[in-house]
């Protein structure tokens, strides 16, 4: 049998000799097609059918176990009161107990003059109509701070699918209305990249809502306070079409 290369040096030359070539190979760059590329854009706007309302309840005691009983007392309440009212159990969240020593004296002072705790429940309110009610019996079990409102929509994957749609049918009109005056036109598709999808509420007055929260107990005889507006639901493509 015959032996090819019995000379080391021959399989170092093999080895290194032809590896810049087969790199320099690999990294020649692809020759692309003609292609346009653009943007397009959809929304759809939608009235929103549920509020995630944000509430918390601060406590304020010198004595660092009684600020923490009344917390959970004020959260018993809640969670009570939020059972009557016909709120599912699984469309209520409640954080984890934050207590704060407060101190007013010197600089230095190690004794806290009391202790602040804090707590926060989100919940989410299947019928609009029910938000002043609804807020309006978190007010009176203990709850004194609002940290958001959000509006949503129980279909938003329905609409992001309506949204994308617009959003493609954009980037191709755009395409179309570009090459049109060059005697050309938009072909198969080559590359598509979404850029963003999402449902955004429309700024809601937070610190309005929370003076309404201190200045009565009452605030369903005052009349409808949630401003419900509409949630705009919008999606952006990035779309290469190969020009024909």
């Amino acid at each position: 049998m015959k032996r090819f290369f019995t000379n080391p040096l021959i399989y170092l030359f093999l080895l290194f000799g032809f590896a810049p070539f087969a790199q320099a190979q690999m990294q020649v760059p692809a020759v692309l097609p003609p292609l346009v590329s653009v943007s397009g854009i959809g929304e759809v706007k939608v009235e929103p059918n549920e509020v995630m309302l944000n509430v918390g309840i601060d406590i304020r005691n010198k004595s660092l176990e009684a600020a923490r009983q009344e917390s959970d007392n004020k959260v018993k309440e809640l969670l009570t009161y939020l059972k009557k009212a016909g709120i599912d159990p699984k469309d209520v969240q409640v954080t984890n107990l934050s207590v704060y020593p407060q101190y007013v004296g010197e600089y230095g002072q190690t004794n806290p003059e009391f202790y602040m705790t804090q707590r926060s429940v989100s919940v989410l309110i299947k019928k609009v109509s029910r938000f002043d009610e609804i807020l309006t019996g978190i007010y009176k079990t203990g709850a004194n701070r609002v940290e958001g409102i959000e509006y949503r929509t129980s279909e938003l994957q329905k609409y992001r699918e309506q949204a994308r749609k617009l959003a493609m049918q954009s980037a191709k009109d755009k395409a179309t209305t570009l090459t049109k005056e060059l005697g050309v036109k938009p072909g198969r598709v080559y590359s598509i990249t979404e850029s963003g999808s999402e449902g955004n509420p429309r700024p809601y007055y937070r610190a309005q809502m929370a003076n309404k929260m201190i200045e009565s107990a009452d605030m369903a005889a005052s009349g409808p306070t949630l401003a419900v507006g509409q949630i705009l639901v919008r999606s952006a493509v990035e779309v290469s079409f190969v020009i024909e």
